[in-house]
């Protein structure tokens, strides 16, 4: 009684999930890394220091810098001018997110627009950016991406020492800024069986479902991204035909990918 109860629990929560399961699954099992990118600042004693992003891209070419080949655009969340002390102390904001194929990344290219500015004692003063408005800040990342795992990267801006006088009271861009990246989630994959069988698969915790997935009707193969480091049990949903089963005690670490050996249910 208690196993048909599971049955019909899971192929209901199956239906229910199947759409945004399946788009997760095609996501996952192409080998891309989803890339979320953060903006934040040291301390400087300006009132303002006001930089207008326009664009975010990435390369994951080795030669980059040589052949100018690569560069990929990460969509902004909101285009326009940030000021750089809002993001102090811890503080960051989200600029930018998008999946990635998964390997190295060697370069971000940080493009900005015109409309940049310092504020000194209340008066504002142009902050020119010359060769920011040509091809963009190229910065140096070196990130390896692992597929199925979400990372965030951060632009360090020091505000600081990234900005030069000049005698005649004019305000320079230089930026000195760093760059880190920190993965932030881990996932569970393997391949459930027979195909066609297997109405669902799902990440456990506690009594709670966390995460999903529809195996690949091809392969079997199923991912289930974006989970926490901990424990999980992961239970395979059969068809009604086919009883459910469950693997217990799946630990996950941040930045890994956990393997399930290949369940069949009979």
């Amino acid at each position: 009684m208690k196993n048909q109860f599971f049955t019909t629990l899971m192929v209901v929560a199956a239906s229910m999930l199947f759409f945004s399961a399946c788009s997760k699954d095609e996501s996952s099992n192409s080998g891309k890394s989803k890339l979320t990118v953060y903006l934040t600042d040291d301390p400087a004693f300006y009132d303002e220091v006001n930089i207008d992003i326009q664009d975010i891209q990435v390369n994951a070419s080795a030669d980059a810098a040589e052949t100018g080949a690569g560069w990929v655009s990460v969509p902004l969340a909101r285009p326009g001018v940030y000021n750089l002390l809002d993001f102090r102390n811890g503080l960051d904001t989200l600029l930018a997110s998008k999946e990635l194929p998964a390997g190295k990344i060697s370069q971000i290219r940080l493009v900005l627009g015109t409309n940049n500015s310092v504020v000194v004692d209340g008066v504002s003063h142009p902050l020119e950016t010359p060769s920011a408005q040509q091809s963009g800040l190229k910065l140096n990342v070196h990130a390896d991406l692992v597929a199925d795992i979400e990372y965030r990267l951060w632009i360090d801006f020091d505000a600081n020492r990234s900005i030069v006088t000049t005698g005649s009271n004019k305000y320079i861009l230089k930026p000195v800024i760093r760059t880190y990246t920190e993965a932030t989630s881990g996932s569970i994959k393997g391949i459930a069986l027979p195909l066609l069988h297997v109405s669902g698969v799902f990440a456990i915790q506690n009594t709670d479902t966390i995460a999903s997935a529809i195996p690949d009707v091809l392969t079997g193969a199923y991912v289930m991204t974006g989970l926490a480091a901990g424990s999980y049990n992961v239970a395979i949903a059969g068809d009604g035909i086919l009883k459910d089963t469950t693997v217990a005690g799946v630990t996950v670490k941040t930045g890994e990918v956990s393997t399930v050996s290949t369940i069949t249910l009979k």
